[in-house]
């Protein structure tokens, strides 16, 4: 396997003189699932128009399977694009959306009827062949998207915001409907999502991007549990996060021990709120808000080091706004981070 079948070297991309991704680096390998994570604007969709060919380059190069693409039209690129509004004919029936891009490569017959037809059982929809895409849940919708773009054969498979416009019981079966045929087919798959969970759950790799360049690349673990940035620990959950300065936590208008040593090179520390200790510790706080979520119970404290997210288990006895409670971050529990910005 190729460890740079898809590679963006030193990318720029600007829309007129406002530069929304600058001097990007990437390389992505054969048969990967890698999900371009970030909020809006931060450029993870004008990558990935970039890669299609919808947006040429300010400098930089893209290559393909060992061929350079960066000046190539989009619809000679062989890559594949979903669309999040799935841009279904509504016009045509199942069948006819999946066909309609062979049929314009000159594909008729026997050969047309086994392509689309295999590409229809890969998602699961031989039963709604000739259905039109209102006859169709979103879900299904989604599927005959995906199988449109499939049995094209595409070297790069690119999706935007696959399941936002999913309820969440569809967003479910989708993650596992996308991995299946991903795995099944071994295509390169590609997408942008401002959801962490969406990408958690599905990419071998995940890059997280901000403000047009790449804050951090790795494995959902990596991302998840091991954090480099203030700005992906945020966004991956760990909502207590503060600065490190002369080994102490920088708080608005003060320095503040820790129980030991900090971490060695840590720029900054993240608690998530599950590691949060309410009822002990050296601190303490004052309920400010609290809310029920199933098996735990969340709190917001207002406390000399700013605002503190705790998560506790529903099962323990809930404290009332307005409690002063002690509470511990315990330094075994941090993520150390390399930067913080």
């Amino acid at each position: 396997m190729s460890d740079r079948y898809l590679q963006l070297d030193k990318l720029t991309l600007a829309y007129g003189d406002t530069v929304a991704v600058k001097d990007l680096d990437l390389a992505i390998a054969k048969g990967e699932l890698v999900a371009l994570l970030g909020p809006s604007g931060c450029g993870k969709t004008t990558t990935m128009r970039s890669i299609a060919g919808l947006l040429g380059p300010a400098s930089g190069r893209i290559t393909l399977d060992g061929d350079d693409i960066t000046r190539v039209s989009a619809n000679k690129r062989n890559v594949g694009l979903v669309f999040q509004s799935y841009a279904l004919f509504p016009h045509l029936t199942v069948y006819e959306n999946v066909a309609f891009g062979l049929r314009l490569k000159g594909i008729g017959g026997k050969d047309l009827d086994a392509k689309v037809s295999a590409g229809i059982r890969s998602v699961d929809l031989s039963k709604f062949v000739d259905r039109k895409p209102a006859e169709l849940s979103g879900g299904q919708q989604q599927r005959v998207a995906l199988a449109r773009s499939m049995v094209m054969e595409p070297k790069v498979l690119l999706l935007d915001e696959p399941l936002s416009n999913l309820d969440a019981r569809l967003r479910l079966e989708m993650r596992a409907e996308l991995q299946r045929v991903q795995k099944e087919t071994g295509v390169t798959m590609i997408f942008v999502t401002h959801d962490q969970i969406e990408a958690l759950a599905l990419a071998d790799r995940i890059v997280v991007m901000l403000n047009g360049g790449i804050e951090q690349i790795g494995t959902p673990e990596e991302i998840y549990n091991k954090p480099v940035s203030a700005f992906v620990a945020d966004f991956v959950g760990f909502e207590n996060v503060f600065a490190l300065e002369n080994g102490k936590l920088a708080t608005s208008n003060s320095l503040v021990d820790l129980s030991g040593p900090a971490p060695q090179a840590a720029k900054g520390l993240a608690w998530r709120p599950r590691m949060v200790i309410l009822g002990s510790g050296p601190f303490q706080g004052t309920v400010r808000g609290t809310s029920f979520a199933g098996d735990t119970r969340e709190y917001l404290l207002d406390t000399p080091l700013g605002a503190i997210k705790a998560e506790v288990d529903a099962e323990l006895p809930a404290h009332a706004i307005g409690a002063t409670l002690a509470f511990d971050l315990p330094l075994a529990a941090a993520a150390p981070l390399s930067r913080y910005r």
